[in-house]
């Protein structure tokens, strides 16, 4: 669903967030499902069979039903399923579907997404279905995302993630500070070794890398937008030997400086 546009994707009456009672179960269908069924759990025990799959759930655990599928469930009525689902169907042919489930275990962005998908229609917002259209889109982006780049991120804790991450946006906001590997550690509250295995893990390359491509990303910038000579822009980012600035900057790009500008 990736390279459909929100447009293409059509919106069915059939969507809530509830707190499924004591007696809840969903029975298995004489006929299959006829549309796609986005279906996530927020809290709850329960079970759900999928064309002859059992999958043990509970908070966390996201579904995407798809037309001719066969599902049934039935729940813990101690620790019944808060659940939303959110039924659709898409007009054109698609190219890439979310898997059938996953257990997501960065929930809030998604959750968000989903609240706010409801409530569009709950008080009857003006462009509801255009903004319901891109959210569901958003939706979809975000299961593919984690179907296909798998755990990386998720290897650290959230607040290792959200370190590294700030580390890693400070030196895109201060690329011609001649950054050292030992202060950044510092500022992550992390040993230098630590600090660099864990910002490969979680930004895909070694910090020295990040912070040369960082800075030539800024030259470029420069040349192209800002009317700076090579000179000038060598000399804003720190650099201290021209040469050296044009071997590293044609090194990244295949090109030299002076070609950019």
């Amino acid at each position: 669903m990736l390279h459909c546009p929100p447009s293409s994707i059509k919106l069915l009456s059939a969507f809530a967030k509830i707190v499924c009672e004591p007696g809840w179960k969903w029975q298995k269908r004489e006929k299959p499902m006829a549309n796609f069924d986005l279906f996530y759990v927020w809290s709850g025990q329960g079970e759900l069979e999928l064309n002859g799959r059992v999958y043990e759930i509970g908070p966390g655990s996201c579904f995407l039903f798809r037309p001719n599928d066969h599902p049934s469930a039935t729940h813990n009525p101690q620790k019944p399923l808060v659940l939303t689902y959110i039924h659709f169907d898409v007009t054109e042919q698609v190219d890439l579907i979310p898997q059938s489930y996953r257990i997501l275990n960065e929930t809030v962005d998604f959750e968000n997404l989903l609240s706010r998908y409801v409530r569009l229609f709950l008080v009857k917002t003006y462009a509801a279905e255009e903004e319901a259209q891109l959210i569901l889109k958003q939706l979809m982006i975000h299961l593919l995302r984690v179907d296909y780049e798998g755990p990386k991120e998720r290897k650290a804790s959230n607040q290792l993630t959200e370190e590294i991450h700030e580390v890693a946006n400070f030196i895109r906001q201060n690329p011609s500070i001649a950054h050292r590997v030992e202060e950044l550690a510092q500022r992550a509250q992390l040993s230098p070794r630590y600090f660099s295995i864990k910002f490969k893990d979680i930004i895909g390359t070694s910090v020295q890398t990040y912070l040369i491509r960082t800075r030539i990303e800024r030259a470029q910038h420069l040349l192209m937008h800002a009317g700076m000579n090579v000179t000038e822009v060598a000399d804003a980012l720190g650099y201290r030997d021209i040469f050296f600035f044009s071997r590293q900057f044609k090194q990244y790009t295949g090109k030299s400086p002076s070609e950019i500008r």
